[in-house]
């Protein structure tokens, strides 16, 4: 009998997460249920010395349970190589923290492991920035740090989005029209007077009725549903974390062509586990550091996504093996 496949995960402390909505749960309940043995670090447990990725792994048993949904065990210091793959679920920000353990994930990679998404990938794919490559499917879109050019946006286009290219979770996203006096401000706290690059889009009202929908791609390929967040009356932000309600649909012709003009090149790069958010039929951002949506649309259409990913992985080292 082959041995079970050795599955580590770098992610926030599993004692703060909410077990019911928690898409990297998701994942560990569908590891854990095809007998894989379970590995769990949080970012502060890995080091090089001497070129080798380290960490310190503590064993973990996940339950389906929204009160007891962990056992940890007690960790050891143990070569990353000794894993078979690694979930990367750290959550922003994209800060230079985290680019830092991506050479450490690096180095684990050399050493064999299967890093889910690929370092190299989460350091060029910057979430809001990696959109530029594939302008046919994104409304106008500026990335600057020129703050006259960001009027000039606003004055082309009537009504923007502006946010920082770190954050997650719809924070420091304003929505800006032709008649706000804070549009000056606003720019010079996301550029800090132009230090720092920011991105503006050209605002896609369809966001009130439709939503903003996250389109989960698993190895360069469509989940059939999508989690479409609609904003609350009293807020401009299609995210969940903030108060959005999330209704889960069928993807849509469109849909599905934006996966095929993009899902490709995820695959290619080894990007297994994405999240493209769509609204008004453009693409804003895509998501490849901790994308989240899994619980919400297994519980409404009866899907395993978490078990489309393991499905992936395992081709991923069956071929490798091959």
């Amino acid at each position: 009998m082959p041995a079970p496949i050795r599955l580590g995960v770098v992610m926030d402390p599993i004692e703060h997460i909410k077990p019911a909505k928690d898409s990297t749960l998701a994942m560990l309940l569908a590891a854990q249920a095809r007998g894989w043995e379970l590995h769990y670090a949080e970012l502060s447990h890995l080091w090089l010395r001497d070129g080798k990725a380290m960490g310190r792994l503590a064993p973990l048993t996940v339950r389906a349970d929204a009160s007891n949904w962990f056992t940890r065990g007690e960790a050891a210091v143990r070569p990353l190589g000794d894993l078979d793959v690694l979930l990367m679920r750290k959550d922003p920000p994209f800060d230079m923290e985290y680019i830092y353990s991506t050479y450490i994930l690096d180095r684990a990679e050399s050493d064999g492991v299967l890093v889910v998404n690929r370092p190299q990938g989460l350091r060029d794919m910057n979430e809001k920035v990696y959109t530029a490559w594939f302008p046919e499917c994104c409304a106008p879109t500026l990335i600057t740090r020129d703050m006259a050019d960001m009027h000039a946006f606003l004055r082309e286009h009537g009504k923007v989005v502006c946010k920082p290219l770190h954050g997650m979770g719809g924070r420091s996203i304003f929505v800006i029209d032709l008649a706000d006096k804070n549009a000056s401000v606003v720019f010079e706290t996301l550029t800090d007077y132009g230090q720092h690059y920011a991105i503006v889009q050209r605002y896609l009202p369809e966001i009130v009725e439709t939503g903003d929908a996250r389109v989960i791609l698993v190895d360069g390929e469509p989940v059939p549903f999508a989690l479409a967040r609609i904003p609350t009356a009293a807020d401009n932000r299609g995210n969940l974390a903030a108060g959005a309600t999330g209704i889960a649909r069928p993807l849509n012709e469109r849909d599905r062509w934006l996966a095929g003009r993009i899902g490709p090149a995820l695959r290619e790069r080894g990007m297994l586990f994405v999240g493209i958010d769509v609204i008004g039929g453009f693409v804003t951002e895509i998501n490849v550091t901790s994308p989240t949506g899994i619980r919400e649309l297994d519980k409404r259409f009866h899907t395993d996504i978490g078990g489309l990913l393991m499905d992936a992985i395992e081709r991923r080292l069956a071929a490798r093996a091959g």
